[in-house]
């Protein structure tokens, strides 16, 4: 659990920065607090003298989080987030999908109103289940902050740095990196660049943590020590007509009070915002024959009651070497129970040659077939055993993995940015086998 101190009127400053954190250490609360925040104030009221009765109104010279006027449904509603998945709100299909990078709103639009649900499975009512949101956004959320009650947001940005403010402090996150946000912090997010893109993945009912490194040992994948939190940062004062913006059960609630929620002083516990960059992630891959699963790049992962098996597994495709002789280097053409959802910070992705961009996606459902297109199959075959040792350089791929099958929201599928001529990639695929003597091919039958 964590504890906070509000502010008072005490003078206390922490520069703006980050401390090392390990998300190894699953975070756990108490069973009284459950999700809850504790907040401890250091302050009280001052005594006046008795003044005219006034409307009441949510205000409080101590600053407590508790202190606001009722929630009221959010108006304009949103409209496009859900967090539990079903036929009214999303479809099943196991067609392979992608879609071009999300054009930049022209219209003022910050990162609430340019969030957005792509797909996803469960619900956050029953507190199991997963969502994939994309973002595309030019300002800064102003006098408000987002409250999520239904799970973690993992974010990757793709165009454009955030600034986010939280009730533990700032991390500044630049694309490149991810910031993990747990369930029930208010934050704010800041566009010092403008025009920005990205993804978030967000889990109901546990929490992201570091794979179990198995044989690889001690060391490898994220280092525990490359994980970042806020360092202790507040703002104090009367901030008149703040909004607190309460994602719940998928729908957006609204509530006033007269000042920040970002009044927190201090805080320790295990349960907090953090923030990684990628390029410090040490991956793994075959040095002989074969292909990896992509599950030895795992960054982060949701696990289930099952043993190996994830709700979420968040994993990478950073720049690294091909080695392996004898090999179809570049991912398999495969059917897996895991359903993959991709997306491409910069760079190129090596199974693509052409039609997924920086700030795409694709999406590829449990048990349906996928692999490289027919030109970097072509490529690849064309190399045969010549092929020498190969650096994959100027590339962020990532993939977010499920057990559960996602169900697709009407919005995505009907996306003027969806690419229908996604299959043709595959169009002209022939197989290369031959046959060189039929006696053998008589005797081995």
């Amino acid at each position: 659990m964590i504890s906070w101190t509000a502010a008072s009127t005490t003078s206390i400053t922490s520069p703006d920065s980050a401390t090392p954190w390990s998300p190894r250490r699953s975070p756990e609360l108490s069973p009284g607090a459950r999700t809850a925040l504790s907040s401890a104030l250091t302050a009280s009221t001052p005594s006046k003298s008795p003044a005219p009765p006034s409307p009441p109104r949510a205000s409080s010279t101590t600053g407590a989080s508790v202190t606001h006027e009722p929630f009221a449904p959010r108006s304009p509603s949103h409209g496009k987030l859900v967090s539990e998945f079903n036929d009214s709100n999303s479809v099943t299909t196991p067609t392979q999908l992608r879609w071009r990078p999300v054009d930049i709103p022209d219209r003022p639009t910050d990162f609430i109103d340019g969030l957005f649900t792509v797909c996803g499975a469960g619900s956050s009512f029953l507190r199991h289940g997963y969502a994939i949101h994309m973002y595309t956004a030019n300002k800064s959320m102003e006098n408000c902050a987002l409250c999520n009650a239904d799970g973690d947001f993992l974010i990757v940005p793709q165009k454009g740095r955030l600034w986010i403010t939280t009730e533990c402090g700032k991390l500044h996150v630049s694309p490149g990196e991810i910031a993990v946000l747990p369930q029930g912090f208010r934050f704010s997010v800041e566009m010092p660049d403008g025009p920005s893109r990205g993804y978030v993945a967000e889990i109901f009912g546990t929490h992201f943590q570091l794979p179990d490194l198995g044989p690889i040992g001690a060391n490898g994948l994220a280092a525990s020590r490359d994980f970042l939190v806020p360092k202790a940062w507040f703002e104090d004062g009367m901030r008149p007509g703040y909004t607190i913006v309460q994602k719940y059960g998928g729908e957006l609630f609204t509530a006033k009070q007269d000042f920040s929620p970002f009044n927190v002083v201090a805080w320790h516990g295990n349960y907090a915002p953090y923030k990684y960059d990628l390029s410090k992630f040490c991956p793994y891959n075959t040095v002989l024959v074969d292909h990896s699963d992509p599950s030895i790049n795992t960054v982060l992962t949701a696990p289930t009651d099952k043993p190996g098996v994830a709700l979420l597994d968040f994993v990478i495709f950073p720049p690294r070497w091909l080695v392996a002789e004898h090999t179809f280097r570049p991912p398999y053409y495969h059917r897996n129970c895991m359903s993959e959802f991709m997306g491409l910070i910069y760079g190129g992705y090596e199974a693509k040659a052409d039609g997924f961009l920086p700030g795409g996606a694709s999406l590829h459902s449990c048990m349906t077939p996928h692999g490289p297109d027919t030109k970097t199959y072509e490529a690849t075959i064309a190399l045969g055993d010549e092929a020498k040792p190969h650096k994959i350089t100027n590339t962020m791929a990532f993939m977010f993995e499920s057990c559960l099958m996602p169900r697709i929201c009407l919005w995505a599928l009907n996306s003027p940015f969806r690419d229908h001529d996604y299959y043709q990639c595959w169009i002209g695929l022939k197989s290369h086998f031959k046959l060189e003597d039929a006696a053998v091919q008589n005797a081995q039958i």
